[in-house]
């Protein structure tokens, strides 16, 4: 058993010094194609004075430069209208708010409404600051303060400034157009006045 192990290990020795060597051999050959390669032979210079001359030759059978545009230009010169698409702008259809949500968590309906009419001095002191970052298209500010009432808002009660504040947020994620900012700003600002109404 033993003698068989150092058979197969005298094998491997073997084996690998054949590989080592057969690398070897390729390297050198290698080395030595690179070696006989032709150099590239050099440009030959040219003086600054033929320099001089090959560009006043050139200078002097160029097209002056009016000509050519008068070349270039077409002879009816076509107008061609390019449409936009038209930007889809949200539509902001929500049902009524809702704070079936605290009442599911176990509040009663008195309870429940309290908590909402906190949730209304949170939106009130946190639009100002919306449509300063708006107005400074600093969309990532505009994100994180939407971010912070959109839990408060989901937390309380679904539709509504609650369903507003996800899509609002969820654009300011990765969307950049002020136009459709402005729209969700302005729903905001109405949608804010509804619960002041519906909790007053």
């Amino acid at each position: 058993m033993l003698g068989y192990l150092l058979a197969i290990f005298g094998l491997i020795i073997v084996l690998v010094v054949f590989i080592e060597y057969r690398n070897e051999k390729k390297y050198q050959e290698e080395r030595r194609k690179e070696r006989e390669k032709p150099t590239v032979r050099e440009r030959p210079r040219v003086t600054e004075k033929a320099r001089e001359q090959t560009s006043f030759k050139t200078r002097r059978n160029e097209p002056k430069q009016e000509e050519l545009q008068k070349q270039q230009e077409p002879k009816h010169k076509e107008v061609i209208q390019v449409q936009q698409p038209q930007k889809q702008l949200p539509q902001c259809n929500y049902p009524t708010f809702s704070h079936v949500r605290l009442v599911e968590m176990g509040l009663s309906d008195e309870e429940s409404k309290e908590f909402v009419a906190e949730l209304i001095p949170q939106l009130e002191t946190q639009i100002p600051l919306i449509k300063e970052a708006m107005e400074n298209s600093d969309f990532y500010q505009m994100e994180r303060l939407t971010h912070n009432i959109k839990g408060s808002a989901t937390n309380l009660g679904t539709g509504g400034i609650s369903d507003l504040l996800v899509e609002y947020n969820t654009y300011l994620k990765t969307g950049t157009d002020g136009d459709i900012a402005k729209v969700y700003f302005d729903n905001l600002i109405d949608y804010t006045e509804d619960l002041k109404t519906q909790y007053a």
